[in-house]
């Protein structure tokens, strides 16, 4: 079983990071994964295992807790794919019955009409389906100061977000709702932002050499010294090819011998101070085999074709969470 966290030290925080609003519960972010949950659906490659295997499923959460990971963050595009909406239902069932949190990411429809009122509907939906007191595995749901947890993926842009969240802050309790990286329009309906794999504003090199530096300090900086009242959640990678994908464009971000997964795991600690993390970290991703960013193999190492090791946060000493990959 491999041990994705790799073992360092903080480094310098930024004297113009200001102090979070909402830090994590521990000496260091809770690190969750997301989880594609679309194999032997037929528009997609096989890798060997159905994402409506129980028994896979259960495998997986132990793997990845073993790991120093503490939940899933499946992607879920309401009844527009019943094949993931399964998915998704057996992995909360599954996450409740092995001590394991799972969370939602929704992913926008890139259609322009109706956008709105679809992610109304599919929120409701998500909520009746998988949050009331009856929905099987809901006490495995991913909770923050005792609100569900939802990320967000955006699509095509064309979501008034004005209008969902004032639909879902009439749950009880509203949901805290996580766009994907720095703020841009409706900055005041989410609730917080997580970084995504991104190779920074120089963008894809041919020889996958931008790993994501730039992006990431970018992020950090400007969540720490403007939106410090917002949930900051960062972002972990291993590597990126999205060759094996459909939708594929040639792109690639080099492993470079496992550094890009300690650098970009890391990163937070070069802002904010120790006594002053980010609640969560996100790894991108736990199984995208089509774009190469899959983590549930192990790290890439040079040199010999086997997966790297790194410590668990639960296995160092100081108790800190060292550097546990993407989606189109």
């Amino acid at each position: 079983m491999f041990l994705l966290f790799p073992h360092a030290c903080s480094g310098p925080a930024s004297s113009h990071a200001l102090p979070l609003k909402h830090k994590a519960t521990g000496s260091a972010p809770e690190v969750l994964a997301v989880y594609e949950a679309w194999f032997r659906h037929p528009n997609h490659i096989s890798i060997g295992y159905s994402s409506h295997d129980p028994s896979e499923i259960s495998h997986q959460i132990r793997q990845a807790r073993s790991m120093g990971i503490s939940g899933f963050v499946v992607d879920w595009y309401g009844d527009r794919e019943p094949f993931i909406d399964k998915s998704y239902a057996l992995m909360q069932a599954q996450a409740e019955k092995n001590n394991f949190k799972v969370a939602m990411m929704y992913d926008e429809t890139n259609e322009d009409d109706g956008a709105t009122d679809e992610a109304i509907a599919d929120l409701t939906m998500f909520r009746e389906t998988y949050l009331t007191s009856k929905s099987a595995g809901h006490k495995a749901y991913l909770t923050y100061e005792g609100r569900p947890v939802i990320f967000i993926f955006p699509k095509g842009n064309h979501t008034g977000w004005d209008k969902v969240r004032a639909a879902v802050n009439q749950w009880n309790p509203a949901p805290l709702l996580i766009q994907e990286n720095l703020p841009a329009n409706y900055v005041n309906d989410f609730d917080g932002f997580y970084a995504w794999i991104n190779p920074g504003p120089a963008g894809w090199s041919a020889d996958g050499s931008n790993w994501g530096e730039q992006h990431l300090a970018d992020f950090y900086k400007t969540m720490s010294t403007k939106y410090a009242d917002k949930i900051v959640v960062g972002g972990a990678w291993s590597q990126f090819n999205d060759s094996k994908a459909s939708w594929g464009l040639n792109r690639h971000m080099s492993a470079r011998c496992g550094q890009t997964w300690h650098d970009t795991f890391d990163y937070w600690r070069r802002v904010f101070p120790a006594n002053d993390p980010p609640p969560f970290l996100l790894v991108a991703t736990w199984n995208d085999h089509e774009e190469g960013t899959a983590i549930e193999d192990g790290i890439p190492s040079c040199g010999n074709n086997a997966s790297q090791t790194a410590r668990s946060p639960a296995q160092t000493s100081s108790g800190e969470t060292s550097a546990p990959l993407a989606k189109d």
